[in-house]
Parts: structure tokens; C-alpha cells; sequence
């Protein structure tokens, strides 16, 4: 298993728009991707529903992981993707 830890960029945290954007690259890079917070609750990061359900903020650290052989570039190129300001047009 692969996995990063990432510190969540988007000023409003994974809401809304950040979500969307973040969700819709987990599904695009073809391998199924875990999100867990720092209280332990994990999710697949591919579903909206789930990540906006988890409530997770600015500055929150989450992990992202995987147990797909290609994991360690997806894993670093979403968490690249978290580190950024998500909530602009």
C-alpha cells in the first residue's frame, strides 16, 4: 500500500468547488484512492458525497492511499493537487 500525507490548501477546505475539482481527478486517474482524516474516518476520495460529508477544512492534514501498483505518482500528483487554492473559477 502507497500512501501521503497532505495539508488541505483550499482556503475554504474541501468544499464545494474544491471537491469537485479534487473528486473529479481521483476518478480520472483510474485507480481507487482512499482519504482518511486525522480522526481515522476513511472514504473512497471519489465520491463528492463523501469528502463533503467529511468536513474537512483548511490546514486539516488528511492521507491519501492506495494499494494500486501506479499509486505513488497519482498519490503525489493529487497531493500536489490538495496543497493548492481550489476555490477559483
Amino acid at each position: 500500500m502507497s500512501s501521503t500525507t497532505v495539508v488541505i490548501g483550499s482556503r475554504v477546505g474541501l468544499h464545494a468547488r474544491p471537491a469537485s475539482v479534487f473528486t473529479h481527478a481521483v476518478a480520472q486517474c483510474g485507480i481507487t484512492v482512499m482519504l482518511t482524516d486525522a480522526a481515522g474516518s476513511t472514504i473512497n476520495a471519489g465520491s463528492i458525497l463523501g469528502v463533503l460529508a467529511m468536513g474537512i477544512g483548511y490546514g486539516d492534514v488528511i492521507t491519501l492511499s492506495s494499494d494500486d501498483e501506479a499509486a505513488e505518482s497519482v498519490l503525489a500528483s493529487l497531493a500536489e493537487l490538495l496543497e493548492r487554492e481550489l476555490d477559483r473559477p
